[in-house]
């Protein structure tokens, strides 16, 4: 079983919760997690992953063209994706910045290839997913890591 977290960043904001995500999938046995930049991701690394978590900094309200890209990109698969866990986070540089917004520009997009859409547990926010204004502090990268628990647990459960 595996897990993509799909990220773009600039900053590295994006890139260093990405990271903590992929931590958190990598504590649960018999899940895999492949961590790669939008960029890099190919239809292979979309079609073989039991479950993907997307993260985007906020541009505009919504997810990064580059992220939206490879949505775009891979709809041709998007019957084949039907019932994988789907995950979202976001940075943003400004407290208001419209990341609950981010977050469901990429919601709306697994919901679409029929993903089955989760939020971070409760015992980390129990929202959308994971969100922070600029560099991920320890809170946030904590509640990363129980986002991507979270997801490889749910793939092991309805997958494995």
């Amino acid at each position: 079983m595996q897990v993509l977290v799909m990220y773009f960043s600039k900053s590295g904001h994006t890139m260093k919760l990405a990271e903590a995500i992929a931590a958190g999938v990598g504590e649960v046995d018999g899940v895999k997690c492949l961590l790669k930049p939008v960029t890099d991701v190919s239809k292979e690394d979309f079609l073989a992953s039991d479950g993907i978590i997307a993260g985007s900094p906020v541009y505009f309200g919504g997810m990064a063209a580059e992220m939206k890209e490879v949505f775009d990109k891979f709809v041709v698969v998007r019957k084949e994706m039907s019932d994988r866990v789907g995950a979202a986070f976001t940075t943003s540089g400004d407290q208001s910045g419209g990341k609950e917004t981010t977050m469901m520009s990429i919601i709306q997009a697994m919901l679409i290839y029929g993903m089955i859409v989760v939020g971070d547990p409760l015992d980390a926010t129990g929202h959308y997913g994971v969100a922070c204004t600029g560099t991920p502090d320890e809170k946030t990268v904590a509640n990363g890591t129980k986002l991507g628990r979270r997801v490889a647990g749910l793939v092991k459960r309805l997958r494995g």
